[in-house]
């Protein structure tokens, strides 16, 4: 990439100037981590060693594979700059950071996509799930999302990174991202990279309106349920998933559609915090702890290692 030689480090965003602040800024970051870590360990591990999980669980595994990616690619070095009291990142360091985070990403909400899907066909088409959802079909879905969602963070990062930058090196964010590198260029050809945001944000509308549809045609068949326990329960689980997914899609397009006339350090960190953080985290509580299947699979991997020692 051509602005390495000009360009050797970015300053990112400090949350706090004084120490007193960033000590319990970092503690609040080892608390998200450890959580994430912990928990979507366990739902990995329930799922690999479950062999009864495999099939229902293929989707909620690849999320959940997804969400601690996007924790540590972001989180750890917001610790360690609260820590540290540093801001400094290499280029190449904030470079890996932008693909890794639109990887991440893209898959997680591809892959929730797929699991809105899931969900549709099994509510709407039991007798065809085998069929449309079987073994096989779920493998080459899920390497279709994860092999788009590469795609589309190498295209990003390597237009990203192959603009010339002359607005200095300070990026008003707690982590690389395109949006803020953008403001360092000083080259017409950002363009390029405005078209690139735009029809990903076209691709993410496009499947928000899947989902929509999904959940539309779920509803009606829920409304269908005799028993009102059994649609209070449906609908509690399908609401809290759209609150998410809206959360994740309007703040994520705002932060990188929005007018530059209202752009400000606090806003930018917001947005990327509701958008990068806050989803990972629900996502862990919607999709797992409320799936007794997967609650009782965890419980059985607990007690059997307890057991064993």
């Amino acid at each position: 990439m051509s602005n390495r030689s000009s360009i050797s480090h970015f300053l990112l965003l400090a949350l706090a100037d004084t120490r007193q602040l960033q000590l319990p800024h970092f503690c609040l970051f080892l608390g998200i981590s450890l959580a994430a870590l912990l928990a979507n360990g366990l739902i990995i591990s329930a799922a690999a060693c479950g062999h009864h999980l495999h099939s229902p669980m293929f989707f909620l595994l690849n999320p959940a594979l997804s969400d601690l990616g996007c924790i540590c690619t972001t989180v750890p070095k917001a610790m360690h700059n609260s820590l540290w009291d540093t801001r400094t990142m290499s280029y190449t360091a904030c470079a890996a950071q932008v693909f890794f985070f639109l990887f991440f990403i893209s898959a997680e909400f591809s892959l929730l996509t797929i699991m809105y899907y899931d969900r549709y066909v099994s509510i709407c088409k039991p007798l065809h799930y085998g069929t449309l959802l079987g073994s096989r079909a779920c493998i080459h879905i899920a390497a279709a999302a994860l092999a788009s969602a590469f795609l589309n963070a190498l295209l990003h990062t390597a237009n990203t990174f192959s603009l010339p930058l002359c607005h200095g090196n300070v990026l008003d964010q707690l982590f690389c991202e395109v949006s803020p590198v953008l403001k360092l260029s000083c080259s017409n050809s950002f363009l390029r990279e405005l078209g690139l945001i735009a029809v990903s944000a076209c691709l993410l509308f496009g499947c928000f309106v899947f989902i929509v549809f999904s959940y539309v045609q779920i509803f009606r068949a829920v409304l269908r349920i005799p028993s009102e326990q059994g649609q209070h329960k449906a609908f509690s689980t399908c609401l809290p998933h759209l609150a998410v997914v809206s959360l994740f899609l309007s703040t994520g397009t705002f932060a990188y559609l929005k007018p530059l006339s209202i752009s400000s350090p606090s806003l930018d960190l917001a947005l990327s915090v509701l958008y990068s953080v806050v989803p990972p985290v629900m996502n862990l509580l919607i999709f797992s702890l409320r799936n007794q299947e997967l609650k009782a699979a965890v419980w059985r991997l607990m007690t059997g290692c307890f057991q064993e020692h």
